[in-house]
């Protein structure tokens, strides 16, 4: 069995933006008007969490090769 970090590490990244994305997706109690700035606030450090996670995994696959 060949070892394959790359594909991995992008799969892992994939994995952790799709659950950022559908976590910020959710049923919420946001008034009808949009989202309140606390709500706009957590989604937007998931996405910069899973960015950091994706350009980590992209250096580590780098390293690996």
């Amino acid at each position: 069995m060949t070892r394959r970090p790359a594909a991995t590490a992008a799969l892992a990244a994939l994995a952790l933006a799709a659950a950022a994305l559908l976590t910020a997706c959710g049923p919420t109690a946001a008034p009808a008007d949009g989202p309140d700035s606390a709500q706009v606030q957590q989604m937007q450090q998931k996405v910069d969490a899973a960015d950091s996670a994706a350009a980590q995994a992209d250096d580590n696959a780098g390293q690996d090769n």
